[in-house]
């Protein structure tokens, strides 16, 4: 019995001396590892000079780490921009000139030849869409310069205030003797509640982009400036009137094939403004007409 109880209290001195062993490896292991930026919740650690905290017992690490920016690709293609805005030209006519070529056709003794009144537009109501299918944006310094470019349609409709009509070559409305053989317009008969010249081009713009901000679209400031060439696929002049009903005129009216413009772009946050400007007539006839838009942008940057 004696020798029972002695070997229970050996093993209990033995145990009690491990434990104490284990504590203190336990506690200087912990003093190595956990440093003066080291925060211990629970069994969480929480290092906080940027590393990762552990949960023990499992596999989740969280990042404690400063949120960095967000690397930029070197190109970016922003899809589907939609521009609207106003369209409209600077009458620069010699209508003396443009009358002598038959480019105007003014009724016999007709006292109000064909003027500049005539080509006045509907500002409010003479309008420009652009639909672009694609823009690019490729990076040549640091994001803050870039080359963009891209591909879509140009839309411009020209309203006009007066009566005109746009006809092609042809036999004179006034006269079955007498042919024409340019595209022309006449002062017409009947009143319209609707009368546009609309014009569509297939268009490739190409700018030099500037951002204050490039790693977030909306903050800071962007401009953009350059030129883009169209290629003239559609033309029309429809009308509305109590007598004729609807139609729509699908013809050749002498507008240049191609279309060169200055452009530019500004953006102010998330609102993008957009304006162009052609140096050159939309007719190659003596009509002498420089068209220029001015709208909003709907576009990721």
């Amino acid at each position: 019995m004696k020798k029972l109880f002695t070997l229970m209290v050996l093993a209990l001195i033995c145990t009690a001396a491990n434990a104490q062993n284990d504590s203190t490896k336990t506690d200087s292991t912990r003093g190595r590892s956990e440093r003066s930026d080291t925060i211990r919740i629970g069994n969480i650690v929480i290092i906080t000079n940027g590393a990762n905290h552990r949960e023990s017992g499992s596999n989740t690490s969280i990042s404690m780490e400063r949120r960095r920016h967000k690397k930029l690709s070197n190109i970016s293609t922003n899809w589907g921009i939609v521009d609207l805005g106003f369209a409209n030209y600077t009458d620069k006519t010699n209508y003396i000139a443009a009358t002598a070529a038959q480019n105007l056709v003014n009724a016999p003794g007709s006292s109000f030849p064909l003027g500049a009144g005539d080509f006045k537009l509907r500002a409010a109501k003479s309008v420009d869409v652009n639909l672009w299918l694609f823009m690019q944006r490729l990076n040549l310094i640091q994001h803050h310069v870039n080359l963009k470019y891209g591909l879509g349609l140009e839309l411009n409709n020209y309203r006009f205030r007066s009566n005109i009509s746009f006809k092609e070559p042809g036999i004179s409305p006034y006269s079955s003797n007498v042919s024409i053989p340019n595209a022309y317009v006449i002062r017409d008969s009947i009143s319209f509640s609707k009368n546009k010249l609309a014009a569509d081009y297939i268009t490739v713009p190409l700018m030099l982009n500037f951002a204050t901000n490039p790693g977030d679209n909306k903050k800071g400031v962007s401009l953009s400036a350059g030129i883009s060439a169209g290629y003239l696929y559609g033309q029309r002049n429809k009308q509305i009137s109590s007598q004729r009903g609807k139609q729509k005129n699908k013809g050749d009216y002498d507008l240049e094939q191609f279309k060169l413009s200055y452009i530019a772009e500004i953006g102010l946050g998330p609102v993008r403004l957009y304006g162009s400007y052609s140096p050159k007539s939309i007719f190659k006839n003596q009509m002498d007409m420089r068209p220029y838009t001015l709208g909003i942008r709907l576009s990721n940057w």
